[in-house]
């Protein structure tokens, strides 16, 4: 039986370094759990965890540096990952600039992108979510410049010094580290992330979508465009910011978690 332990958008660094550690040792604590086959997890060790993005609030690795902080859930992972237990990565908007240091030090799986996967009959998509759906036009162009290889390629000749305090300023002032102006839920038909979910499931056949981003746990029904055809499920996993929130799968069921 598969046991699938999701989380996302720790954004480790804001609000400041009291706060942030105190997030980093409890999220450190679910991972544990998770591997461990305790807690949130007392019916068995997880045979996967996903890190569904957004889990630092800026990453960017330099060839021969990275940011400062965050060691002790690095080496978390780090051990979870040794221990045997598949740890995948989906990066988010803050943390996509990554090359390949997670991989190579932690020996995480990372996704880019949404992916699919089957868990004892279910049939799920798992990803971050940012740019998926209808609207959010500005951060789309923005995506576009971020992801361009040029720029990632010029931004290594940026001192870290100068390049990761920038970069940090910027996230710490966008809405995704976890600023409440704008997470409220309203009806489906309002949520970007419920639109996407629609127009894969006319497509193809899935069960479940999990993701990211809205920083609002949410567990809504999708009905398929077509009369007469299953319905899915969108799991949102909030995040660790506000809510402490995370998934589990368990004998082909998906479940939102309040820790």
């Amino acid at each position: 039986m598969n046991r699938v332990h999701l989380a996302s958008d720790l954004h480790l660094g804001v609000p400041n370094p009291v706060n942030s550690r105190e997030r980093e040792l409890r999220f450190i604590r679910w991972l544990e759990d998770s591997a461990a086959g305790q807690g949130h997890a007392s019916n068995g060790a997880a045979t996967e965890i996903h890190l569904v993005g957004d889990i630092f609030d800026f990453w960017y690795e330099y060839r021969r540096a990275v940011p400062k902080g965050g060691v002790r859930l690095l080496g978390a992972i780090a051990r979870i990952s040794d221990a045997g237990i598949p740890v995948h990565y989906h990066t988010g908007n803050h943390d996509m600039w990554t090359f390949g240091y997670l991989e190579e030090e932690l020996g995480v799986e990372l996704h880019r992108t949404p992916i699919i996967r089957e868990y004892d009959g279910l049939r799920c998509m798992i990803g971050h979510g940012d740019g998926l759906g209808p609207g959010d036009y500005g951060y789309k162009r923005i995506k576009k410049v971020f992801t361009a290889p040029l720029l990632q390629w010029a931004y290594r000749w940026v001192h870290p010094d100068v390049g990761v305090a920038l970069a940090s300023r910027l996230s710490r002032n966008s809405r995704a580290n976890g600023g409440k102006e704008d997470i409220v839920f309203e009806t489906p038909e309002n949520e970007w992330l419920w639109h996407h979910c629609r127009s894969v499931l006319a497509q193809q056949p899935l069960d479940c979508f999990i993701f990211g981003h809205r920083h609002l746990p949410l567990d809504l029904e999708v009905p398929h465009p077509e009369p007469g055809q299953p319905s899915a499920r969108y799991i949102n996993l909030g995040d660790w910011i506000h809510h402490f929130t995370a998934a589990k799968i368990e004998e082909g069921q998906a479940e939102l978690l309040h820790l």
